[in-house]
């Protein structure tokens, strides 16, 4: 389908280059319109141009989604996560956005079984079994109980059932229980991932400081 694009809104710059913009575009057929989210192809192109452009944009812009109902999702994940599971953080807020909440609970436990495994030591341990390390309700409690997650995080871990019997297998959550997982989630990613990382960034800057001559 063809789309005339009537409007651009610059929303983001990536790699210090890439102009991120929304363009709103009605369609030559059905007469209706979307939002589109496109990003600069050539970094020698100036979007300004965009506006006064008599071809296609195509050529210049690249498409990389619309804005749809996915886009209301307010939960963003916290920062310095790994990327695997930023993207399932990711795909749990979009569904929770959506209001599929089942949906949104599988991958919360998704990010914190990625989370949480690799916390679990290798060799053999008091209480742990196969079915301790295999089941994310029986696996956290072990952790807590060891003192491999922060203790004052136990309380808010009680959203997570034991044997998976959540969204994945009954499908009987409300928003209320996603949002719950939601919550813990986010706090142990946040203890996880970026605390340390916020803390190592910020010894990482005082030893600059550190490193310069005195005026």
């Amino acid at each position: 389908m063809t789309f005339d694009v009537a409007q651009f809104n610059p929303i983001s710059v990536k790699h210090g280059w890439q102009q991120w913009l929304e363009a709103f575009a009605v369609c030559r057929r059905c007469g209706l319109a979307t939002t589109f989210l496109i990003s600069q192809q050539k970094a020698d192109f100036d979007v300004r141009n965009l506006p006064t452009l008599r071809e296609a944009i195509n050529r210049y812009m690249k498409v990389e989604s619309y804005v749809s109902l996915k886009d209301e999702a307010g939960a963003k994940p916290p920062e310095h996560v790994p990327p695997e599971i930023k993207a399932v953080f990711e795909e749990g807020a979009t569904c929770l956005g959506a209001n599929c909440p089942n949906a949104a609970a599988t991958m919360f436990r998704l990010c914190l079984d990625l989370a949480t495994r690799p916390k679990l030591p290798e060799g053999e341990a008091k209480g742990l079994n196969s079915k301790v390390r295999r089941d994310l309700g029986l696996r956290l409690p072990w952790l807590f109980e060891n003192g491999l997650l922060p203790a004052e995080l136990e309380n808010l871990s009680h959203c997570v059932r034991e044997d998976g019997n959540d969204g994945a297998h009954v499908g009987s959550l409300t928003k209320a229980d996603a949002e719950d997982l939601l919550d813990f989630t986010t706090r142990l990613l946040e203890r996880l991932y970026t605390e340390p990382e916020r803390i190592r960034l910020a010894a990482e800057r005082r030893d600059e400081r550190r490193k310069q001559p005195n005026p």
